[in-house]
C-alpha cells in the first residue's frame, strides 16, 4: 500500500491550495479516506473524511466552509481543496486510510508541508 501526497507549499493568508493523495496497492474504491494534519508539539488532528463512494463527507469545525474533500475512484486519488487559508492551517498534512486484510492496519502517507503566511 502506498499513499503519496502532493500539492503542498507556501501560500499567503486567504489563498488556496489543493492537495492530492495518490493511492495504490489496495482496492481504493472500497475504503473511506481521510486527511489529517499535525503541528510540531501537537497531536495529529482529523481534518476531513470521505466515504468509499464519495457520497458522505465530514469536516473538523475549524475547516468547515473552507475545505472540501473529494475523490476520484477512477484515478485512485483523494483531494483536499483548501480555500481561505489562515496561518493556523500551517501544518504537515497526511493522507490516511484503514484497511482490513483479516486484521486491521492503518496506512499513512509521508506527509506534505502546507505553510500559510500572514
Amino acid at each position: 500500500v502506498q499513499l503519496v501526497e502532493s500539492g503542498g507549499g507556501l501560500v499567503q493568508s486567504g489563498g488556496s491550495l489543493r492537495l492530492s493523495c495518490a493511492a495504490s496497492g489496495f482496492t481504493f474504491s472500497a475504503y473511506p479516506m481521510n486527511w489529517y494534519r499535525q503541528v510540531p508539539g501537537k497531536e495529529r488532528e482529523l481534518v476531513a473524511g470521505i466515504s468509499s463512494a464519495g457520497g458522505s463527507t465530514d469536516y473538523a469545525d475549524s475547516v468547515k466552509g473552507r475545505f472540501t474533500i473529494s475523490r476520484d475512484n477512477t484515478k485512485n486519488t483523494v483531494y483536499l481543496q483548501m480555500n481561505s487559508l489562515k496561518p493556523e492551517d500551517t501544518a504537515v498534512y497526511y493522507c490516511y486510510t484503514r484497511i482490513q486484510w483479516g486484521r486491521v492496519k492503518d496506512y499513512w502517507g509521508q506527509g506534505i508541508q502546507v505553510t500559510v503566511s500572514s
